[in-house]
């Protein structure tokens, strides 16, 4: 990966090409004055990460009487 500093001018001339850049892993700076203004860098494609059943067993537990119902509170009044 290599890293280029272009102008805005620079780079409202040459987007198409940037971005090609982009896409092959270089990173592009995008600076006015000598002062970075932005970075452009491609989207890493994410993938869902597959889900393997049963990866967790007997990690996790539930009390016996979790779906009891709960107690009623009595209203204080004074």
């Amino acid at each position: 990966m290599t890293t280029q500093t272009v102008t805005v001018e620079d780079a409202q001339a040459r987007l198409a090409e940037l971005l090609n850049l982009a896409q092959a892993g270089n990173e592009i700076i995008i600076a006015e004055g000598g002062q970075p203004l932005a970075r452009l860098v491609a989207i890493a494609e994410s993938k869902p990460k597959r889900r393997i059943a049963g990866l967790h067993r007997g990690k996790i537990w539930m009390s016996d009487d979790f779906d009891m119902p709960l107690p009623l509170f009595q209203k204080i009044t004074s």
